[in-house]
């Protein structure tokens, strides 16, 4: 079975395809390469996100561990989801270190995995909820990540709207997961907890984090100035990691429902 113990494997593996799918997307013209390579690097990831589950008989998504690897999976998909469509260059070598960050982080940060699941987290919408959030983190993370080098490029020439476009498609999308992660979310506290929503410290941030990216959505027609809307985004994903992980951080969410480890 495959256990924590090979991860160090399987993320060295994938990293590895995931640095050269990045590399060949910067030296040569041709997608399909680069697209192949990075592909497979995420399927190797998948591998083992799939034998976690059956080694632990639960989906490995109950500790902030557990999640950052959806996150790095989800991110170098997104990254290879933009080069495939739209053609940037730069895009495979930014998702990659992102996710190439959080596999690290997970093998200098190892956990204990337990197979016990609290009764809370046994609900049918704990993992679509869960699931479906990371998804939308990694929507989000990559929106940042051309945000910024759209902030950077702005000083050099005029940023084109078409590179504005990318930005707002990822958001939207992002925004309409993460919408559906928060009715989820609802569900499943009503079944876990008895009540829809209690402003829990971690539903607190959640919802700022939602007003956030909506107000960017709203804002994007109606400001000429780039600089505010990148500015924007990046304050949103500041928002998004407090609601992520900053929380646990914090002493008002020592006693939170949303604190399993």
């Amino acid at each position: 079975m495959i256990g924590w113990n090979s991860f160090i494997f399987f993320a060295a593996a994938a990293s590895l395809c995931w640095i050269v799918g990045a590399g060949i997307s910067l030296r040569s013209k041709k997608t399909l390469p680069a697209i192949a390579v990075s592909l497979l690097g995420s399927a190797v990831f998948l591998a083992f996100i799939c034998g976690m589950w059956m080694s632990l008989e639960r989906p490995p998504i109950r500790t902030q561990g557990e999640t950052r690897l959806w996150y790095s999976f989800f991110l170098s998909l997104t990254g290879i989801v933009i080069y495939a469509r739209w053609k940037y260059r730069w895009i495979l070598s930014f998702s990659t270190m992102m996710s190439v960050m959080f596999t690290c982080i997970n093998i200098f940060k190892p956990e204990i995995h337990s197979k016990t699941l609290m009764p809370a987290l046994q609900s049918p919408w704990f993992v679509p909820h869960v699931t479906v959030y990371m998804f939308a983190y990694a929507l989000m993370g990559a929106a940042t990540l051309f945000a910024v080098y759209l902030w950077w490029k702005s000083s050099r020439s005029e940023t084109a709207d078409q590179d504005l476009a990318v930005c707002d498609t990822l958001v939207r999308i992002g925004w309409a997961f993460l919408s559906l992660g928060m009715v989820m979310g609802a569900l499943w506290a009503k079944e876990a907890w008895g009540d829809w929503w209690t402003w829990d410290p971690k539903e607190t941030w959640a919802m700022a984090t939602w007003t956030s990216y909506l107000l960017y959505l709203h804002a994007r027609p109606h400001i000429k100035d780039k600089n505010i809307l990148f500015a924007l985004l990046i304050f949103s994903f500041i928002l998004l990691q407090m609601c992520w992980w900053g929380v646990n951080y914090l002493p008002s969410a020592q006693g939170s429902v949303h604190v399993y480890n």
